[in-house]
Order: structure tokens, then sequence, then C-alpha cells
């Protein structure tokens, strides 16, 4: 299978009624280097997770699809890649769900990045019951797309593979892996040390959770400004819930560096008040049952907390709460929006300061129920301000606004055109559901004008996907 490019992508936005026009950016800044270039062509690509895609005939086996940047924007797809395929580990089964997760890795450290790929409902027994899951690094750099498993679960409802999160946590130069772990009782999460070439490997339980506990997301970031990569979790379990970020000391011992009884569905960093330290953003926050406190009393319509980095185990003192409901952001907070159920960060508009881009999936736009939409928070010396929003109908956004489209529900960053300002991709797995190829991605370029650039929609019927490429979108790699 010849591979091309594929990066991640990011864009100034708006949801609210039409007519909005999107505020004068900051001058470009000079071109960035992709953030996700899966055959080192120099341009972004995106990569789409499709674990409900039918294989050969066997539902839900899954595969994954990379959407290359180009000169003219993304365009183009790889296809199918999926273990139908030589070279990839495993044999497309029924609920194998890959493509349960994905994300960019560089793990030789040459600028062409691999991707890991998540399989959370993968069987390792030869009777075939179970998802134990594994995690694949794919390589696309050469001709054909070379797969090695890194990961496997341990146990018959281990799952792993939903999330995942890579950086150089301890410190020794090689790229490493978390993920969460589940089991018929208690989850955990767990770190698979570097270099992410061969399975298998001695792993280390990070933390255990209680009855029911599974990790939600995982997000890499410099949380203490001291130059080395740390990991943030937001987890769940039947009485208990919180987020924690766990820090490796010099000697590359972890520990609990941070933790909170508030927890999210999503997480993403950036340094969005240019202190040194990465800021984390939690999103649709929820308090612990067992807390009395949260810092989001207002959450109707879901909510977004903003924490402060810093270079003391202050982390989090200082802290926003962010809904539909402030003045400033675009659209109103109503029952089931689920603002905040996807999150990405990184500066589109060249000022040299992130933005925050927040999926609300369930927005109504108008009268139409679930069609979706997302919110672009502005960065600034005192954090997060504004936020213009965007839907299906907003001018030069193609396609209709659609009951149940679910526009929003995955959101991604990148310069996928290699124009100099990153631009955003947002995903729509509602969009023509019931029909054998379902859902999309689409493209939303920056700016420096007071208008909208003209956005492209990257669908599975468009790309020539077989047919059982459902929810095309369901799973973005960030």
């Amino acid at each position: 299978m010849r591979v091309r490019t594929l990066s991640a992508t990011a864009a100034v936005v708006a949801l609210t009624a039409a007519g909005l026009t999107l505020p004068l950016a900051g001058s470009a800044a000079a071109a960035t280097t992709a953030r996700f270039d899966f055959n080192g062509d120099g341009y972004g690509d995106i990569a789409v997770g499709m674990p409900d895609a039918t294989v050969d005939g066997k539902a839900k086996a899954g595969y994954v699809s990379v959407i290359y940047g180009g000169p003219q924007s993304p365009s183009q797809s790889t296809g199918v890649i999926g273990q139908a395929e030589a070279g990839i580990p495993g044999t497309p089964e029924a609920g194998d769900r890959f493509g349960s997760s994905v994300a960019p890795v560089d793990v030789n450290g040459d600028g062409v990045f691999e991707l890991v790929v998540g399989a959370s409902g993968e069987t390792l027994n030869s009777e075939q019951h179970g998802s134990e899951g594994t995690i694949t690094v794919l390589d696309g750099s050469g001709f054909n797309v070379k797969g090695t498993t890194v990961a496997r679960g341990t146990s018959e409802f281990s799952g792993i593979g939903s999330t995942i999160a890579t950086g150089d946590y301890d410190g020794d130069g090689d790229t490493d892996l978390a993920y969460g772990e589940s089991s018929e009782e208690r989850g955990s999460l767990r770190f698979r040390p570097g270099p992410l070439t061969a399975d298998p490997v001695t792993t280390t339980t990070l933390r255990s959770y209680g009855m029911g506990g599974s990790t939600s997301d995982l997000a890499t970031g410099d949380f203490d400004g001291d130059g080395r990569d740390d990991l943030a979790t937001t987890w769940k379990a039947m009485e208990d819930s919180g987020t924690f970020i766990t820090r490796w000391d010099d000697q590359a011992e972890p520990a609990q560096w941070w933790a909170d009884a508030d927890r999210g569905s999503a997480l993403a960093t950036a340094d969005f008040d240019r202190d040194g330290t990465d800021d984390l953003a939690v999103g649709l926050v929820q308090p612990n049952p067992e807390s009395e406190t949260t810092h989001c009393e207002d959450r109707l319509g879901g909510a977004v907390v903003l924490l402060k980095g810093s270079k003391t185990a202050d982390f989090g003192t200082e802290n926003e709460c962010i809904t539909q409901s402030n003045p400033d952001v675009g659209g109103a907070a109503e029952e089931g929006d689920d603002f905040g159920a996807a999150l990405a960060a990184g500066d589109l508009n060249g000022d040299s300061r992130p933005e925050l881009v927040v999926g609300v999936p369930g927005e109504d736009v108008g009268t139409v129920k679930d069609a979706g939409g997302y919110v672009t928070m502005n960065g600034t010396e005192h954090g997060l301000h504004g936020g213009l929003a965007r839907s299906q109908s907003t001018p030069n956004m193609p396609g209709t606004a659609e009951a149940g489209d679910r526009f929003g529900a995955q959101a991604a960053v990148g310069d996928y055109n290699r124009e100099g300002l990153w631009d955003t991709a947002v995903s729509a797995p509602g969009e023509n559901a019931g029909e054998p190829r379902s859902g999309g991605v689409w493209f939303a370029p920056s700016s420096t004008e007071e208008t909208y650039p003209l956005g492209k929609s990257l669908t599975p019927f468009g790309f020539a996907l077989p047919h059982g490429a459902i929810k095309y979108g369901e799973v973005l790699g960030l």
C-alpha cells in the first residue's frame, strides 16, 4: 500500500447565527513544521480511526485511513489501513475495533511520523473470547505500511487501545507509551517504556482505579516548565473519579504530582498564557460523586475548566470555568449541547498564542437537533478569551446542518497546507447516518482576513472507501 502524508488541523471558528464575521487575526507566522507527517512530504496529515467499520464482512473489525495534507489543502486518502493488509499484525475479526484510538509518534526522531493505533476489542486467546486489546505502531515511510505490536492486554477484558498517549516521560530520549486498561472489576493506567519498536516489554501500573474504573482521556504536556514531558489523566469509576498528573523524577521514577476531584471526557494542553508552563483544559467537566466542591458549578450544556500551569505544586490553583453562558462565548448553553466533548489546542492566527477549539456536537442549529458545531477560544496573555462558533450553516462551511450529524464530535489542529497558519479539522460521525458510508471530516483553513476561508468536506464516499466505512471521524489523530 503506497502512503503519502498525514497531518492535523485547526482554524478559527464560529457557530452562532449566520452573519458573524471572523475577527482580524494576527500576522502569519513563519511556516510551521507538520505536526503529523506520515509520509515525509512536509505537509501535515490527519489520521482517522474507524473502529466500527466492516472489513471483509466482519462487523466492527475496524481500520484506519490517513488524509494527506497538500498545497491545495487535505485531499487524498491512503484508503484502508487495517489488519487485512500485508505487514500489519493480526487478522480482521468481528469486534476487533482496530482504530479505537490513533496518535502520531516520531519513534526514531527522523521527522517522519509513525502512527500508534489501538484495537480495543482484539482477542488474543485461541477460543476467541474476551477483548484483551492490542496497540500497534504503523510505519508508513516506505512503499508499504508495516506494523509492530508494542502492547497487549494482560487479561480477558483488558480492552487496551481505547485511550493512548505518547511522550518521553522518563527522560531517556525514547518515546514512551501510556494507556488505559480495564478488567472485570477495576481499571488501571499503564506505562510502556520506549523505544516503541518491539513487543513484549515490561509494563508498569501507574495507578489503579476503583470498581468499574476506566481511563477517559490522556494528554501530554510540560505542566511544571522543567522541559520534560508529564502525563495528564482523567478517569471515572462507579463511586470515584478525578484528574491527575504523573511526573517522572530525575531517577526516572513516576509519582503523582497533582490531583483533583473533577473529571472530564476530553483533555488538551498548551501554554495559553505564555508563562513557560503548559495549562490543562478539561472538557465536559463533572464533579466527583463523593466531593462537595467542583470548579464548575454551572455546567448547563457542558463546561470546560482551564487549569493554569505552575513551576511549583500550586498547579491548578488558578483556574477558570468556561461555558456557553459566558457572555463572550458563541452559542447558548442548553441541555445536551456537550460543550467540551472534544478539545484541540494550537496557534491558529499566527500570534504565537495557542487557541482552544471546543467541540459542541450536541448543539442545536436553529430547530435542527444535535447538528453540532465548535467554538474557538482565543489565546491571550490572561488565558482564554472570546469564542466565536461555527457549524455547517456557517458561510463557506460545506454541507448542511442536519439532525444527528454531531459536527464537532472530534477536533484536531495542524498546518495541513503549509501556509504558516494552523488549521482546524472537525468531524461529524453522524453525517448521512444509516448509509453504508457515513460520517465525515471537515477542513477549516485559518486566515488573517475578516472572512471565513472556504472549507472542505472529506468523506468516505468522496474517498471511495469500501461500504461499511461508517462513523467516519469517530476517532481523529491529534
